[in-house]
């Protein structure tokens, strides 16, 4: 039986990350840092090839999927945007580690985010996205798709689907990097459940 590889790609850098702040909604656009650093990982490494896209509506992913990928006719998932942080959007770490509810959120409690997105709502939310994509994708018969996202929805979508099972924190990525997995339809009919396959993009060997 086929299967599908989906290669899931995290964002290129804002100047918010750079200077270590969480950023969820907030609609940032690559830095000059951030663009230079996608342009350079494109020149030096392999960015599977793919025919389906799908992307959060924020710029900086649609940005950095034009980067990566300026051919690509993407699909804009709104479920594919970060996490909502409420009143921690904009602020760093240290800003936050006295906050006793951050820190909760942090050890992994199901806090709510001061008006920001219920951890669950955003697990289901997540979740629903991803499902509905690698139901298009067998649909398709396209055989490679990118998603280009944020790490928090990465991360998610690793910690639930992927095997090996890994926590959540197993799954971070640097800017412009992410994982590709494969889905097998007889298991996924099973279990909802991929492969975890590869890394991307790809370093050549030297």
């Amino acid at each position: 039986m086929k299967s599908y590889r989906i290669h899931l790609i995290r964002h290129g850098l804002t100047e918010a990350n750079e200077k270590g702040l969480y950023i969820g909604l907030t609609d940032l656009p690559l830095s000059p840092l951030g663009l230079r650093d996608l342009l350079d990982k494109k020149e030096k490494a392999v960015y599977p090839y793919a025919t389906r896209f799908y992307v959060s509506p924020l710029t900086r992913c649609r940005q950095t999927l034009e980067v990566l990928y300026p051919q690509n006719d993407a699909t804009v998932v709104d479920g594919l945007a970060e996490c909502d942080f409420g009143e921690w959007d904009g602020r760093s770490v240290e800003e936050l580690q006295h906050d006793e509810g951050f820190c909760r959120w942090i050890a992994g409690e199901q806090t709510r985010i001061p008006d920001g997105e219920d951890a669950e709502k955003f697990r289901e939310r997540v979740s629903e996205t991803f499902e509905t994509i690698v139901e298009e994708v067998m649909r398709s018969g396209d055989s490679d798709t990118v998603i280009c996202t944020h790490g928090g929805v990465m991360m998610l979508i690793m910690a639930m689907y992927a095997l090996p099972r890994a926590d959540i924190s197993a799954w971070g990525s640097e800017s412009g990097c992410g994982f590709t997995v494969r889905v097998t339809p007889s298991l996924w009919m099973r279990e909802p459940v991929v492969e975890a396959i590869d890394y991307v993009p790809l370093i050549p060997e030297q």
